[in-house]
C-alpha cells in the first residue's frame, strides 16, 4: 500500500516503514488516499493547547480548563486525560482522579481568536468550509487538485504542520468520501493525527461499535434501540431500511443510512450560529435576587460582547437557571428590535430572573440571545424614545474607552442607572 511522509511530503512505497528522504516514522498510507476529498479538521485539546504555547512552564504538567468545584471542566489536555479526566466531568471529579494538575479559567476571547486563525487558513484552502464549533470544522477539497499542485491528503497535511508552526497547537484531520466517516476518522489517530476511511471499509468498522456511536444517539436513544434488539451497529445494518423507518419514523432512515456509513450531506459553508450566550455554576447556591442580578449583569456583558465581536445582534433574551436540585428553567422574552448591548439584554432578563428568584437556590445562572441578525439592524432609530438613544450611546462610548484604555477603564454602578457594579466575568 503506497502512501507518503507526513513531514516531507515525499511519496513512500509499500513496506517501507520510514521516510526514505527524511527518515521519519510518520507515514499516511490508505489505498484511496487520492480520491477522498471530505475532511474533518478537529484542533488538539484546543483551550489547554493555547495555555501551554502561552505558559511554556505548563508543558509537562496535567491542565484542566474549568471553574470552580462545582463546575465542569471544559478541556483536559492529554497528561490529565490518562488520570481520566474528561470534558464536562464535573470539577469536583476530575480534581479528585488528578489532584495534582494545574486549573485554570478559560479564557474565550483568546480562544475565539485563534479559532479564527484557523479558519482563515482552512478558507485559503477552500470556500467550502462548515465550521461545528470554536475549534472543529469540515471541508470539502473537491476539484482543488489544480489549485494546490496535489491531492487533498496532501493539501491537509500541509495545512496542518502550517497550523502547529504559525500558531503552536495542532490538529487532527480526519479524511472521507462523507461526514460522517470524516468525523469518526479524526479520532482514530490523535493527537496530531491524520486517518482515512473510506465508504467500502466503513460497513467492517462500524459492525461491532455500540449504537451510541452514531452521531446523535444519546442515552435516551440508546435505552430504546437497545430495548428494540438494536444494541450494536451491526444490529441496525442487519435490519431493513424500511422496517426502522416503521419504527423510529425520519431517525429510522438516518440510522440505517449512517450504520452502512452512507452520508449524503454536504459540507455547509453558511453555517449560522443560532445564538449567543453565558452561563456560569456557582461555587454554593445561591437564592439571593441581588447576588443573582450582579452576576447576571456581568453575563449580560459578556454576551454584548461577543455579540458586537461576531457582528450581529438577537430578538430573543433567555434566561436559564439550574436549582440546587439540578432542575433547569428557561424562560425568554422577544423584543421589539434586534440588539447587542449589555443594558438592553440585562433589563429583560433581569425581569425574567425577578419573576423566578422565590427563594429558591440556585447553582448555575446563564443568558442568552437568539433570533440572530446582522449587527447593521440592531437599536434601530426611535423619534420618541430618546433615552434609549442616549442609553445606547454611552454603552458604545464605555466600549470605545474599554477597548483603548481596558475593561477596568470604566465600571457602571448601582449610583449611575440602577444595575449592578461591573465586575469579571464569573466564569472567564
Amino acid at each position: 500500500m503506497p502512501g507518503f511522509c507526513r513531514d516531507c511530503l515525499a511519496d513512500v512505497a509499500d513496506g517501507c516503514s520510514r521516510c526514505p528522504a527524511c527518515g521519519s516514522p510518520r507515514l499516511a498510507r490508505h489505498p484511496d488516499l487520492a480520491t477522498l476529498t471530505i475532511a474533518h479538521v478537529d484542533c488538539d485539546a484546543f483551550y489547554a493547547a493555547i495555555e501551554k504555547r502561552d505558559d511554556p512552564s505548563l508543558a509537562d504538567k496535567p491542565l484542566i480548563i474549568g471553574g470552580g468545584r462545582r463546575g465542569v471542566v471544559s478541556t483536559a489536555c492529554y497528561i490529565a486525560r490518562t488520570y481520566g479526566v474528561r470534558s464536562a466531568m464535573p470539577m469536583f471529579e476530575a480534581r479528585r482522579l488528578c489532584p495534582h494538575a494545574t486549573v485554570l479559567p478559560p479564557r474565550m476571547e483568546t480562544y475565539a481568536a485563534v479559532g479564527r486563525e484557523v479558519r482563515a487558513m482552512m478558507l485559503e484552502l477552500t470556500p467550502l468550509v462548515e465550521p461545528l464549533s470554536i475549534d472543529e470544522a469540515f471541508m470539502d477539497l473537491t476539484g482543488t487538485e489544480r489549485l494546490h499542485g496535489t491531492i487533498a491528503a496532501k493539501t491537509l497535511v500541509r495545512f496542518a504542520a502550517r497550523v502547529e508552526a504559525t500558531l503552536g497547537i495542532t490538529v487532527s484531520i480526519g479524511l472521507s468520501a462523507n461526514k460522517f466517516l470524516a468525523k469518526i476518522a479524526s479520532d482514530l489517530d490523535k493527537p496530531r493525527g491524520f486517518a482515512a476511511l473510506s465508504p467500502d471499509e466503513a460497513r467492517a468498522f462500524l459492525a461491532p461499535r455500540p449504537v451510541s456511536f452514531i452521531w446523535g444517539v444519546g442515552k435516551a436513544t440508546q435505552a430504546r434501540l437497545g430495548r428494540d434488539g438494536f444494541v450494536t451497529i451491526a444490529d441496525l445494518q442487519a435490519a431493513e431500511e424500511t422496517e426502522l423507518m416503521r419504527r423510529y419514523g425520519p431517525e429510522g432512515l438516518r440510522l440505517s443510512r449512517l450504520s452502512h456509513g452512507i452520508d449524503r450531506r454536504s459540507v455547509e459553508p453558511e453555517r449560522e450560529a443560532k445564538s449567543v450566550s453565558a452561563e456560569t455554576t456557582f461555587e454554593r447556591d445561591i437564592r439571593d435576587f441581588r447576588a443573582l442580578e450582579r452576576i447576571l449583569w456581568s453575563l449580560s456583558e459578556k454576551v454584548s460582547r461577543r455579540l458586537k465581536a461576531a457582528e450581529l445582534a438577537g430578538a430573543t433574551v433567555t434566561l436559564k437557571l439550574k436549582s440546587a436540585d439540578f432542575k433547569i428553567k428557561t424562560r425568554a422574552q422577544s423584543l421589539a428590535d434586534p440588539t447587542q448591548l449589555a443594558g438592553r439584554i440585562f433589563d429583560v432578563a433581569r425581569e425574567l430572573l425577578r419573576r423566578e428568584a422565590d427563594g429558591t437556590r440556585y447553582r448555575l445562572i446563564g443568558v442568552g440571545v437568539s433570533q440572530l441578525v446582522e449587527g447593521a439592524g440592531a437599536e434601530p432609530a426611535d423619534l420618541i424614545d430618546r433615552r434609549a438613544q442616549r442609553s445606547a450611546a454611552a454603552e458604545h462610548a464605555i466600549d470605545r474607552a474599554r477597548a483603548k484604555f481596558g475593561r477596568s477603564a470604566v465600571v457602571k454602578g448601582l449610583a449611575f442607572d440602577g444595575r449592578p457594579e461591573a465586575s469579571e466575568d464569573p466564569d472567564d
